[in-house]
């Protein structure tokens, strides 16, 4: 069994820690929905780790989110992406490895299942739906990677509703999943459950159907958002919001696909080693003239605040009341300590108003 969750939780307690504060030691600790989950306000994505990053990388990337007071990873049983067969949940098992060295209680990990043929351990695939054998077999198979007895945070990586069953698939599909959760928070073996790619409509239904078998509520959902991409700020910021559902916003994609960042402009470049370089069409919604166009201005934005672009995502993540938490993702240990510069004792201390009303200004002009 787990420990019980500290009301307050220690930045960081692991032999990684330096003697010294690191400089970008992050404080703030935040509850995750209606959860006994408290976690840094940076979450540490983990996707590109067994694709772009080796091991070792990875490792190094864990070293210093720790000696940051980070607590908080993020993976999923279908990373790295894009996902393939040659590298099928190289990510788990790269964080397992150096988990299995590190006080477990110190660390809030989140992994996700997915709607998948799964083959983890070999044998006969289960079938592409997210229903209650395939669950299990997705919890069973993280918590071998992970090398750990429990996971704190189990999210539904995509909603299993087939149009062509209409809304009562989404229906049953809620009490399934209920019904599972149910199970495995009873077994001890998840702490908190959560949703990811969801709508308004999949959350209510949710919600639901857990308030109807008196078991908590998903405590987080897991969509894009961004500068780039801002639809969670309509329907689903309000039904998920702390005095409603309460369901905390743990934001993918922060920089767009690294678009935010500067490093496509002028439209057309395409820097080597990079994600719209290596995978085209993965990425082409953030390949357009329009994104190069509200990228430059907000790059601009950026440097008449003193932030680097990266910094002014994750700062403008970090504004936003519906996020607890921002999943921050890098490519090297220079890149991740830049991108923690917008959180904790870093550069960025909120963004001020004139900031913020520069960057309404971008959006309301169609850039």
């Amino acid at each position: 069994m787990h420990p019980p969750l500290p009301q307050q939780r220690a930045a960081r307690a692991c032999k990684y820690t330096r003697t010294l504060p690191h400089p970008l030691l992050l404080h703030q600790m935040v509850q995750l929905g209606s959860s006994e989950l408290r976690v840094s306000e940076v979450c540490l994505g983990t996707m590109t780790w067994g694709e772009q990053n080796t091991e070792a990388e990875a490792h190094a990337q864990l070293n210093l989110a720790a000696e940051c007071g980070i607590n908080f990873l993020d993976t999923a049983e279908i990373y790295p992406v894009p996902p393939r067969a040659e590298t099928a949940n190289r990510t788990s098992t790269f964080i397992g490895n150096w988990l299995r060295h590190q006080r477990r209680e110190d660390f809030v990990v989140a992994t996700k299942v997915a709607v998948a043929n799964r083959t983890d351990p070999p044998g006969r695939s289960a079938p592409p739906r997210l229903d209650g054998p395939s669950i299990v077999a997705a919890v069973e198979g993280e918590l071998r990677r992970l090398r750990t007895d429990y996971i704190d945070l189990l999210q539904l990586h995509w909603p299993d509703r087939r149009a062509s069953k209409g809304w009562g698939a989404g229906i049953r599909e809620s009490r399934t999943h209920r019904k599972l959760a149910g199970d495995l928070l009873g077994s001890s073996q998840i702490r908190a459950w959560g949703l990811s790619n969801e709508t308004s409509w999949g959350v209510v239904r949710h919600c639901a159907a857990a308030d109807a078998a008196s078991l908590p509520r998903p405590a987080t959902i897991q969509n894009s958002y961004s500068l780039l991409h801002r639809t969670f700020e309509g329907d689903l910021a309000e039904v998920c919001g702390p005095h409603n559902l309460n369901l905390g916003l743990l934001p993918w994609s922060a920089l767009a696909g690294g678009a935010l960042t500067g490093k496509y402009l002028p439209y057309g470049t395409r820097p080597a080693g990079c994600r719209l370089t290596l995978f085209p069409e993965r990425y082409a919604r953030f390949n357009t003239p329009r994104v190069a166009a509200a990228v430059t201005e907000y790059v601009r934005i950026a440097r008449e605040a003193g932030l680097t672009p990266a910094q002014l995502g994750y700062a403008w993540c970090r504004s936003r009341p519906f996020i607890p938490s921002v999943i921050v993702g890098a490519t090297s240990t220079e890149q991740l300590a830049e991108n923690l510069g917008a959180f904790g004792t870093g550069a960025a201390q909120g963004l001020s108003e004139e900031v913020v009303a520069a960057i309404e200004e971008v959006r309301g002009g169609g850039a």
